[in-house]
């Protein structure tokens, strides 16, 4: 009986080949499907490589076939863990590859915020030649919630500039040798003294709108704020009141509560925000990596082998 496979990332082998011809060598069955076309395949299949779109318990209670399901990244919020083990299926992902990724775009975002350079090069694409005054980012204090791999590797590009730097995390109370140069400090100790806030939080229900307007009015006047780890750890509507009011400086986003963002979002009117389409876990080497770490699984399962990164 042949074994099918059916992926619905999108990224899923796009920057090399290794991948698919492990799959191919194992004369599985490879099928691709988008998020809309998934419902009313998925029942058929073996086995899963899934993106980010939901897949919903109803749905999962149907897969009497599916074995595996192997998220392409990461984050695992869009996968019902727990009716996947009522059901017996096998729950992967493929932690710690993406964490220098999404640093690097953290931080290439705090720069971009903090010197105009979106803002400017828009200008000049548009024939305006016009400087802008931005601000330093040598020397300031900057800001983590949540010290995890992302934080940590933040922090590190963070000590390359001299920068201060404070971290919130309830979960941890020791830091790293490597990172003695980071206080830990209390929310509100953080929020008042940070030049730049970036956020690498997971969400749970504890920080589901963790930044309120209150406590983004608790932020330094003039200070700015990065996001590349959920949209909604922050209430939008108040995140507009404070820059557009410029109690906050500026905002730099990969993640937005709703994506893909509404054109009529009105964080979309300001010029001291800068929005990217969630891209922090796009280089060519996070996805070389994750894409064949996906297909050894689904390998593994095939030939009865041990299994890396089972949740």
């Amino acid at each position: 009986m042949t074994f099918k496979l059916l992926i619905t990332s999108r990224s899923f082998g796009t920057v090399e080949s290794e991948s698919k011809a492990l799959l191919e060598s194992e004369n599985i069955q490879v099928d691709h499907a988008t998020a809309s076309e998934f419902d009313s395949l998925i029942e058929n299949y073996d086995a899963l490589i899934i993106g980010a779109h939901p897949f919903p318990s109803e749905l999962m209670e149907k897969c009497r076939k599916l074995k595996i399901i192997c998220k392409h990244g990461a984050e695992i919020d869009n996968i019902p863990l727990a009716k996947a083990k009522e059901l017996g299926i096998i729950v992967t992902n493929v932690p710690g590859v993406n964490s220098q990724r999404v640093a690097d775009l953290s931080f290439g975002l705090l720069l971009t915020i903090a010197r105009q350079i979106a803002y400017t090069n828009m200008l000049v694409h548009n024939g305006i030649w016009q400087t802008a005054v931005g601000t330093d980012v040598f020397g300031k204090t900057l800001g983590i919630l949540g010290l995890g791999a992302i934080g940590k590797n933040v922090a590190l590009r963070a000590e390359g500039f001299s920068m201060r730097v404070l971290a919130y995390d309830p979960y941890v109370d020791t830091i790293p040798a490597n990172l003695s140069f980071v206080s830990l400090k209390d929310l509100e100790y953080v929020l008042q003294n940070s030049d730049f806030l970036s956020l690498h939080l997971p969400l749970t229900e504890e920080t589901f709108k963790l930044l309120t307007e209150d406590r983004l009015l608790q932020m330094k006047r003039g200070s700015y704020i990065i996001n590349t780890a959920k949209g909604e750890l922050i209430d939008e509507d108040a995140l507009f009141k404070v820059l557009k009011s410029k109690h906050l400086a500026g905002a730099a986003m990969d993640v937005c509560t709703i994506e893909p963002i509404a054109p009529s979002n009105p964080l979309l009117s300001l010029e001291n925000v800068v929005i990217t389409p969630h891209i922090g876990v796009y280089s060519k080497e996070a996805i070389a990596m994750v894409s064949l770490i996906c297909a050894k699984n689904i390998v593994a399962l095939k030939k009865g082998l041990p299994i890396s990164f089972v949740i």
